[in-house]
């Protein structure tokens, strides 16, 4: 993993003391909260219902056990003794007193991490497969172009004040892990005739006006990469609205202007900026592709893994559902489901923190991720040490084996915490979890996200089933979307009707799950694919009840 300069030192000591100042003069009155929030947004900080929140950028989703650690001793020192990670590969700070958070951002600091926009109308942390490195099904590792990204869009003066936020994911696998049709610039490396490069994806985003990217270039070499980025940026700069944030983002820009005007003007812009990039991007990054060299894997006997298999159903439930292919015999990829049946989506608490450090220390090669579904992965497993990995996470709360079923549930902080919900999420995703346990395993792959408001950050408009939490004069509701896909068949989820009460939505979703079973052809049939035979008629039968359930293949 990418290994922090003296220069990257120096310069989050100095951000890090500069907003320690900007504190100091919001206790004491001298700055307004009005005059303090764009301060406190370009280093992560969030006013939330309750409390400030602070967010932290885990760049592409990777960690090690000591940055694990770090996080942590956070949450024990300046929190409530947990921390929530997100959509975006972050982790979140609910409870963080104003005071506290300077000595947080160094704490931080010293491992390497930082909260450096995390928020703001400026390039947010830039997002990766969280099984980058280890996939049986990547092309190359897409985390040192990433990193590669991450520095060049860091403090970069012409982008800090976009019209608004703006997102980047990164894959190195045609199966598409980082959601990058729903992302401002999605990149999908290819190799073209043997060289390396990337189809370029513009215009995705979720929010109150979800849309799936555009191939703004199906073949971009990747010495082109960081100034095709710029004249992007730089285009959607220059004609982003700024007058109505509701259509700020580059996904309306590009509607407005249509697709290949817009590309006309980037074309142009990149053959203005490439002249400037001379090979130092190239140095860079060959520089940090040499920092992620892949760890040094064993060959051992998978003997005591396979009878444990063999001898306990529990184990074989476990690994069955938590364990991916990995590029390399006798070993494995193994999920961390942080949606134990009734816990709160993404959270873990310290403990389980230094738990996750303490097994990817002995048996993980000292690497963990973070997904953009709010689980952690240990990239690196041999399958002989599962049976002692699996022990371990038991005793820390964390074997349960749901990764991919209904309650592997993505799911925003809601109304709990967020300032901008109107409904809640957590109690929802609880309940749903909890309905729709003893059948999971029936129903197989399934996935459900719940947003507690119209910006989506549970990508509920990606979900097989999507829920989205509003307030309908004063009464929280909740609407149901079917269909939606975040793989590389990316698809907006179509609205199935009217919305549900609190107490309706929890048995509206066991309704849906229970005619799927009756409709699906047969057990190798997904719930996203029986929805794409019958469509949504016999579902919205089953929701709402308008006629017979009935069989439309």
């Amino acid at each position: 993993m990418y290994v922090q300069t003296e220069f990257d030192r120096a310069f989050l000591a100095e951000r890090n003391r500069q907003f320690r100042a900007q504190v100091a003069r919001r206790l004491d009155g001298s700055l307004t909260e009005e005059e303090f929030k764009p301060l406190r947004l370009m280093n992560g900080v969030y006013l939330q219902l309750h409390a400030y929140m602070l967010r932290v950028a885990i760049p592409y989703g990777t960690l090690d056990s000591a940055r694990m650690e770090v996080l942590a001793e956070i949450a024990e020192r300046w929190d409530r003794g947990f921390g929530h990670f997100t959509t975006r590969q972050n982790i979140q700070y609910n409870w963080p007193a104003l005071v506290d958070i300077p000595d947080m951002l160094d704490r931080l600091a010293d491992a390497g991490l930082h909260a450096v926009q995390t928020s703001g109308n400026t390039i947010r942390n830039v997002t990766a497969d969280h099984f980058a490195g280890a996939a049986a099904d990547e092309i190359a590792d897409p985390r040192p172009v990433a990193e590669l990204i991450r520095q060049w869009s860091t403090d970069h003066p012409e982008f800090q004040f976009l019209p608004r936020k703006f997102k980047i994911a990164v894959t190195g696998s045609p199966i598409d892990r980082a959601v990058t049709k729903a992302h401002d610039i999605g990149l999908r490396m290819l190799e073209r005739g043997g060289e390396a490069g990337f189809e370029v994806i513009v215009g995705g985003g979720l929010g109150r006006t979800p849309m799936i990217g555009e191939v703004m270039r199906d073949f971009l070499p990747t010495e082109d990469l960081l100034p095709y980025l710029e004249s992007i940026v730089s285009t959607y700069n220059r004609l982003g609205r700024r007058n109505n944030k509701y259509k700020a983002r580059i996904k309306i820009t590009v509607r407005e202007e249509g697709l290949e005007s817009f590309r006309a003007r980037v074309e142009e812009r990149f053959a203005e900026l490439r002249p400037g990039f001379t090979g130092a991007d190239r140095g860079i990054l060959a520089q940090i592709e040499a920092m992620f060299a892949p760890p040094a894997l064993r060959d051992a006997d998978t003997g005591t893994y396979h009878s444990l298999r063999a001898e306990n159903p529990a184990f074989r439930a476990f690994t069955d559902v938590n364990v991916a292919p990995h590029k390399a015999p006798g070993h494995g990829i193994l999920t961390v489901s942080l949606k134990a049946h009734g816990a709160a989506p993404g959270d873990a608490t310290a403990d389980q923190m230094h738990a996750l450090a303490r097994i990817a220390r002995v048996h993980g090669h000292d690497e963990l991720r973070i997904s953009h579904e709010q689980n952690v992965i240990l990239p690196h497993v041999h399958l002989s040490s599962l049976p002692a990995v699996w022990d371990g996470l038991r005793a820390a709360g964390l074997a349960t084996a749901n990764v991919g079923l209904a309650s592997d549930i993505i799911a925003c902080p809601g109304m709990d915490y967020c300032a901008l919900a109107t409904a809640r999420s957590i109690p929802v995703a609880r309940e749903i979890a909890t309905a729709l346990r003893g059948v999971e395993n029936e129903v197989g792959n399934l996935k459900i996200k719940i947003s507690g408001c119209v910006n989506a950050c549970g990508h509920h408009h990606v979900g097989h089933i999507g829920i989205l939490g509003l307030e309908r004069s004063g009464v929280e509701t909740y609407q149901i979307t079917l269909g939606g896909d975040a793989t590389e068949n990316a698809a907006i989820g179509v609205r199935a009707g009217p919305g549900f009460s609190a107490g309706e939505i929890v048995p509206a979703v066991e309704r849906l799950v229970a005619a799927y079973l009756e409709l699906r052809r047969d057990g190798d049939e997904t719930f996203i694919e029986t929805h794409r035979r019958v469509g949504m008629a016999p579902l919205k039968t089953a929701l709402y009840g308008t006629g017979e359930l009935r069989d439309a293949a």
